[in-house]
């Protein structure tokens, strides 16, 4: 049986159409994620497609006897216990490459939304207040951006700062090639990059050595006028972090996060229900909850990756992990 999780009842249609009849499967949808606390409801999966609400840990899996691959609807495993699934001998399949444009895009939706003040305009606005007091932004033309991880997305935050005009810092554990060699386009350390960038926008995947990337510490490096963006993993940014800088004035540029740490405590509903929740859990939400309201603060509910297009490339590739696993064994895009 194929048992889909976080699937609205749109892609369900879409995914029913995409899977091949010829393989003769029980296909399952549920519109919630699957945990250790619901797993039993999975049980009969020999298959699992997911998305990134979804925790594949080593307690879901002990759940899940069937289980012989897990396609994720993402480019992120962060959510599955790769040690676990390899140590079983359970395939894991992603999306590696469906939308370094569309979170490239919203990385400078947000950058925008901060520089030219649209959240405090749009807020006064719907009050029918309509005057520019206190509402004046910045150029991007000349400013330095600071991009965090060069892979498919970083690289094409590159090629859009470059349009604006923007000086470019990238800082990387392997240097791409081609955008060496571009003008005003530099590989430097990362102290280096938070020092000098006006902007600083992270895509990097989660994993132990991205774990806290931007901390307490070195966030101390960006200039007090600074905007940090992550649109990558909550937890490659330190919310503790943020939070210290805004409270000093820092980080006057403002601070766009399209995921955050124990973001997952906001966008599901199940986990009000959930005790047991660590107090470090519900710390780090209250933390991102109380920066909500400043003004020159933008959280959205990881949403960067949510267009037509980047959804059905989405569908498209995990159905063809799926039928690649069904005709031979394996995956197109295996991460193990």
């Amino acid at each position: 049986m194929i048992i889909f999780t976080e699937t609205l009842p749109q892609e369900q249609e879409t995914l029913l159409g995409l899977i091949d009849k010829k393989y003769h499967v029980n296909l399952c949808f549920f519109e919630e994620s699957i945990t250790a606390l619901n797993a039993g409801l999975f049980s009969e999966a020999t298959l699992l497609c997911v998305f990134i609400h979804s925790r594949v840990d080593s307690a879901t899996l002990a759940q899940l006897p069937h289980l012989k691959a897990v396609v994720t609807r993402s480019t992120g495993t962060d959510h599955i216990d790769i040690e676990t699934c390899k140590k079983h001998k359970i395939a894991v399949g992603n999306v590696p490459s469906y939308g370094q444009n569309t979170v490239a895009e919203y990385a400078f939706t947000l950058i925008l939304t901060l520089a030219r003040q649209v959240k405090p305009m749009v807020e006064r606005l719907s009050r029918g207040e309509f005057c520019r007091d206190g509402l004046k932004g910045f150029d991007l033309f000349g400013k330095t951006i600071g991009v965090i991880g060069t892979g498919k997305i970083g690289s094409h935050v590159v090629s859009i700062a470059r349009g604006f005009g923007m000086e470019v810092l990238c800082h990387a554990h392997h240097e791409d090639a081609d955008l060496v060699k571009l003008s005003h386009v530099n590989y430097v350390p990362l102290e280096t990059l938070l020092l000098q960038s006006d902007i600083v926008t992270l895509h990097i995947p989660a994993n132990p050595s991205t774990l806290h990337l931007i901390n307490k510490e070195n966030i101390l490096l960006m200039k007090p006028s600074a905007m940090l963006i992550n649109t990558a993993r909550g937890n490659v940014v330190e919310i503790e972090a943020i939070v210290e800088q805004l409270h000093l004035g820092n980080l006057q540029g403002g601070v766009g996060l399209d995921t955050f740490e124990s973001e997952d405590i906001w966008i599901e509903e199940k986990y009000l229900k959930n005790d047991t929740l660590s107090a470090q859990e519900l710390q780090k939400a209250m933390l991102a909850f109380s920066i909500l309201r400043s003004s020159n603060v933008v959280l959205s509910p990881h949403n960067a990756y949510n267009t037509t297009e980047a959804l059905e490339r989405i569908l498209a590739m995990s159905v063809e992990n799926i039928h690649a696993f069904l005709e031979n064994g394996t995956l197109i895009t295996p991460v193990i």
